[in-house]
């Protein structure tokens, strides 16, 4: 096996260097750029209570910001109603504010932040006003040439509102448009410009648009209830609304719902086949297991992750865990390729998400014990393995190993079911440089010893494309092999070059 992937264990753990710095309290996880949502009633019904419900079923895609901007196909062009702001959708939303945004078409957006900073300006929808009406624009994923558009735009004289690349994205649909008969085209025009990652979800007065990058890194997907259709992000929003799932929105493809149905003109079709390159990490980590994407279940994959670790990492143990949530279903699919029993040693704080109040003093782990706590009964006196999806910065890893030793586990044996993290993500996935990567510049042993785990082995990189049933997928922040070339600019708060 090559260095980094193979499996490293001794009995016990040296003595630890300081990790990565990170803020005290923080959590050391991934996280996703945003999800979206956007629906069109040709029966004229309102949309907003939907979208909302959509919208809480992508919470976990972003928590820092959400919004819904609606408006009526029927009623006069240029007039939006549009509510959004910080927090979650149950926080931001009452049942007065939904029954006011009244209209039959409407766009959703939930947001964490990874280009620009966390702040209400930066939360979408962003509705635009121009000479052709009004744009609303829901986007999820990051431009690696932003910086070079928005200059562009602003020497010939745009003002801008926010500081996020989705409003560059809306200022060139909107110039094109003024070029264009179609929004459609428009949209095609503006997508020659964009480098790097967007499934985009655009309102204008009398269509709803969809449109997914050539390379495909973000997902999207077309349903139908009744005589309303459906673009979000993850199938499970479709469940959760009870719509029939019809299709994926194919890589470079535009979508075109008016009152006539769906329509894609394929000339308009971007996209390359042989370049294709889908984050693999909403199949690890950022998806819904019960999401479906680009026809592989996101459960089947997980699953698939833990029979490899199985398979290639075995070791003697009592007793499968996995850290909550996504680290469940690998921990599931270890215990049955392994046959050591799966249980739970995890208890999650379901009211701890997107923030919480930090302890007085500067203690991470006081931070992790709010969100996690060990069920002493289940792993007193075993040896655990605990399969989690990624090791980050490696902030949270060593403490939850500590919490698993003082509970009474004999070993902790630790497999991830996503290689070594090499490299940063500048396609909206929250991945940082690399001098705070923990994987970066060291050694499995030295990586086991920081951590403190009696053994630890990553996921293969040769197994990524079987998690993906042999899909093209990005794996670059494993390998640095980037599909598009990394910016030169500073596009996620810090310089890349």
């Amino acid at each position: 096996m090559e260095e980094g992937e193979r499996a490293v264990g001794c009995k016990a753990p040296a003595e630890k260097e300081s990790l990565c710095p990170a803020e005290a309290g923080q959590w050391d996880g991934l996280h996703e750029a945003c999800g979206v949502m956007g629906m069109y009633d040709l029966k004229g019904g309102h949309v907003a209570p939907t979208i909302y419900y959509g919208l809480c079923t992508l919470q976990h895609r972003g928590q820092e910001s959400c919004g819904i901007a609606v408006s009526d196909t029927e009623g006069p062009k240029g007039k939006v109603c549009v509510h959004k702001g910080m927090g979650l959708c149950n926080e931001v939303f009452t049942p007065d504010i939904l029954a006011g945004l009244c209209g039959n078409i409407g766009v959703g957006h939930v947001r964490y932040s990874t280009a620009g900073s966390s702040t209400r300006e930066n939360a979408q929808p962003l509705v635009l006003n121009y000479v052709k009406g009004t744009l609303g624009l829901a986007h999820n994923g990051n431009l690696v040439n932003a910086p070079q558009l928005k200059r562009e735009l602003v020497y010939g004289g745009a003002i801008f509102q926010t500081t996020i690349d989705s409003e560059v994205i809306a200022y060139h649909i909107a110039r094109e448009r003024v070029r264009t008969d179609t929004v459609e085209k428009a949209v095609a025009s503006a997508m020659k410009k964009l480098q790097g990652a967007y499934s985009l979800v655009i309102m204008s007065p009398r269509k709803l648009i969809g449109a997914r990058d050539p390379f495909g890194f973000k997902p999207l997907c077309i349903g139908k209830r009744d005589e309303a259709y459906i673009l979000t992000s993850e199938s499970c929003a479709l469940d959760t609304i009870g719509a029939e799932f019809i299709r994926d929105v194919e890589p470079g493809e535009i979508v075109a719902i008016t009152k006539e149905g769906i329509h894609s003109d394929r000339s308009m079709c971007l996209a390359d086949p042989k370049k294709q390159a889908r984050c693999v990490f909403e199949y690890i980590y950022f998806a819904r297991p019960d999401s479906v994407i680009d026809g592989v279940s996101v459960y089947h994959s997980r699953l698939s992750a833990g029979r490899f670790l199985a398979e290639d990492s075995p070791v003697d143990a009592d007793l499968v865990v996995g850290v909550p949530e996504s680290g469940n279903v690998a921990a599931l699919g270890y215990a049955m390729a392994s046959g050591i029993p799966c249980g739970t040693a995890f208890v999650k704080n379901p009211y701890v998400g997107r923030t919480f109040i930090k302890p007085q003093q500067s203690s991470r782990e006081a931070a992790v014990r709010i969100k996690l706590n060990v069920l002493k009964e289940a792993v007193a006196g075993k040896r655990i393995i605990m399969i989690d999806d990624s090791i980050v910065r490696g902030t949270t890893s060593p403490l939850i190993i500590h919490m698993l030793r003082e509970a009474g586990a004999r070993e902790v044996h630790v497999r991830v079911s996503a290689p070594p993290f090499l490299h940063p993500c500048y396609f909206g996935t929250d991945i940082p440089t690399e001098d705070q990567l923990l994987a970066h510049g060291r050694t499995l042993e030295e990586i086991r010893e920081l951590i403190g785990a009696d053994s630890l082995a990553y996921l293969k990189v040769e197994r990524l494309s079987q998690l993906a049933e042999g899909l093209p997928i990005c794996r670059a922040c494993f390998t640095g092999d980037y599909p598009v070339a990394p910016p030169t600019e500073d596009i996620r708060g810090e310089y890349v070059r």
